[in-house]
């Protein structure tokens, strides 16, 4: 058992695997809640999740597999949550033990729909967990290139610093080199953010825009970005930082972002639900874009590249048209 108590992984995608695979670095064992009986069959028998990262192989003796959300939530005292952001109300939904005393550590890059909140603000405000028990964890860090190994650098914000250094050693390794920060509301709303750029500048490589433009559309997301948090979270901080920036320009960039490959998707004449099907993969992005809509009608931040993807994702405007009308916006 850790500093932290036992630890838990709830869900079962590529990032969820990705953070297993860290934890198992340093740790001798771990939970993990999969919500199908069958699938965690399939991870025992073969030694790598069936869906995910199948080239990530798992020592299983030493993981608790559990498809029952509760068995999981009482075991374990740090839960990290890493389920796309629109299941994450029907996971909680089945749970019946307390959640307040637990520590939280949310690595799900999204809003919960519907609630417009940031899921630390939906563990504070519907499960009552103070601040000092919730974390997020954040920084550019594609789960394919965890993976393989390669050197990526994490931040993980929490109110209670000691428990953020507590995680940090957690998870910590030869290629993942992590940090502590404060800025709980900042990071999340960033990685939110970021993936809703992503989405720009796969539509704006679908319409076949070059780097010129992209380099563009990315100071300009920066700028939007800063923008947006300065004003839902005053406080002193240095965008260029990795949390910040870093994590904004490799979604935007690499071909591992499922919302860039999304957007691309949309600027080559797909409509959404098609290439929602074509791609297997929740680009969470789209749900974010009409949560951060409904955020900012409060908030009235000047957000061109947001109202530019949403007149796309949800107005069904023409990419062509919205782009031009974007470009001609900048400078």
């Amino acid at each position: 058992m850790s500093e932290l108590g036992n630890i838990a992984v709830l869900g079962g995608g590529s990032w969820a695997t990705a953070i297993a695979k860290m934890l198992l670095e340093k740790n001798d064992h771990i939970w993990w809640y999969l919500r199908r009986d069958d699938r965690i069959e399939d991870f025992k028998r073969l030694g790598h999740n069936p869906a995910y990262l199948t080239s990530v192989h798992f020592d299983v003796n030493r993981i608790t597999f559990d498809s029952d959300i509760n068995h999981v939530v009482e075991a374990c005292q740090t839960l990290i949550f890493v389920t796309p952001s629109p299941y994450l109300k029907g996971h909680l939904k089945r749970l019946h033990v307390r959640l307040r005393d637990k520590f939280i550590v949310t690595a799900i890059k999204g809003i919960v729909p519907d609630e417009n909140l940031i899921c630390s603000d939906y563990f504070n405000q519907i499960y009552n967990v103070p601040e000092e028990n919730l974390a997020v964890l954040g920084g550019p860090s594609h789960a394919e290139e965890v993976a393989l190994n390669r050197l990526t650098y994490l931040t993980i914000g929490c109110a209670d610093q000691e428990k953020a250094k507590a995680f940090v050693k957690m998870i910590s390794s030869d290629y993942v080199k992590a940090k502590t920060s404060s800025d709980v509301i900042g990071i999340e709303y960033a990685s939110v953010l970021k993936n809703v750029y992503a989405i720009a500048a796969g539509i704006c490589h679908g319409l076949k825009y070059g780097d010129n433009f992209q380099a563009v559309l990315m100071s300009n997301a920066a700028q939007e970005m800063e923008r947006f948090l300065n004003t839902v979270h005053p406080i002193e901080r240095n965008i260029i930082d990795s949390v910040y920036m870093g994590d904004l320009l490799v979604t935007g960039y690499s071909n591992f972002s499922r919302n860039r490959v999304f957007g691309t998707m949309i600027g080559q004449g797909y409509n959404v639900k098609t290439a929602q099907i074509e791609m297997e993969m929740i680009a969470e992005g789209y749900f974010a874009t009409k949560c951060m809509m409904n955020i900012n009608k409060h908030l009235h931040v000047n957000m061109p590249i947001l109202d530019t993807v949403y007149h796309i994702l949800y107005k069904n405007i023409n990419p062509t048209i919205e782009v031009k009308l974007l470009s001609d916006a900048f400078r």
